[in-house]
């Protein structure tokens, strides 16, 4: 059984493709390889170059797999379709000209939802027919996906989307075909909205076909919660900290891919405000050391 461990542009604070802040997509690429990882997600499409010849001569040059790519698209905003569309395309075809299987799809953040991130008794929701045609959205994401391109496509449960809370993650799982949806499970999501990691990978360990490794700083979860922050805020807060520093159980987390045999990539997701005094390459190389100690290599 193989887990390999990679890593991902958001832990360089890259969320979004034309954000002025962020830093030089080879600057990534270069520093992902120099903390020791030998792989990286897309970050958002239109971030790194779409010309397959261009990605993949520096993806050569550092030693890197590409490992997957996220679609961070407003499927609850029924007038943004042609966006999510696009970004689906896009995408999955830059996936699939490297070889990478792993297309991710989240909920983005609405403003109906951000004051109650974190908040699952409290969060606004959609009625029956909104839920089903943002349902709809969702499945016609996946079967793209995974009918055209022949990826394997998960729904990641993301603070401040209408895919937050785990009732909401576990409806949409009863609701759309398996064989076109399956999971990416982000670990410190799923603790920042309240619930527990590791009992919901007990349950639903099958499906899981990614991982997205982050942890939570409980005190700082507990303040944003009680303030209602904003996510970008809570991230400048740091209620992403490094591996093995907040309430996320890794080893139990790794018990469980192991029970199951799993196989294929866990990534590293540490989450950070690009203005704030951050370190990437260095919470990097930390977090693959804390790994590494518990028995992922």
């Amino acid at each position: 059984m193989t887990i390999r461990i990679g890593n991902a542009p958001c832990s360089w604070g890259v969320e979004f493709a034309n954000d002025d802040r962020n830093p030089a997509w080879e600057t990534v690429l270069r520093e992902c390889a120099e903390a020791g990882y030998k792989g990286i997600e897309l970050g958002p499409v239109g971030y790194m170059p779409e010309d397959p010849a261009i990605l993949g001569e520096a993806l050569d040059k550092y030693g890197l797999e590409l490992i997957g790519g996220v679609v961070f698209r407003p499927y609850h905003d029924p007038e943004a379709w042609d966006d999510v569309l696009d970004a689906t395309h896009r995408t999955a075809k830059a996936l699939k000209a490297h070889g990478a299987k792993n297309m991710v799809l989240i909920d983005s953040i609405s403003p109906r939802r951000a004051p109650t991130a974190g908040r699952a008794d409290e969060a606004e929701q959609m009625d029956k027919a909104e839920w089903v045609a943002f349902r709809d959205r969702i499945a016609e994401s996946a079967r793209i996906g995974a009918e055209e391109y022949g990826l394997t496509v998960g729904i990641h449960a993301h603070a401040a989307g209408f895919i937050d809370f785990e009732p909401e993650l576990e409806r949409l799982l009863s609701e759309v075909d398996e064989k076109i949806l399956k999971i990416c499970f982000d670990t410190g999501h799923h603790s920042y909205a309240g619930f527990d990691p590791v009992a919901f990978m007990k349950r639903h360990v099958d499906r899981i076909s990614y991982m997205h490794f982050k942890d939570i700083d409980p005190k700082v979860k507990a303040d944003v919660i009680a303030k209602r922050t904003g996510f970008y805020d809570a991230c400048g807060q740091g209620i992403f900290c490094k591996l093995g520093q907040g309430d996320v159980d890794f080893p139990a987390v790794r018990q469980v891919l192991l029970d199951a045999g799993f196989e294929g990539w866990c990534t590293v997701e540490q989450d950070c405000d690009p203005t704030m005094d951050v370190t990437p390459m260095e919470d990097s190389i930390l977090n693959r050391q804390y790994l590494e100690s518990i028995g992922f290599k």
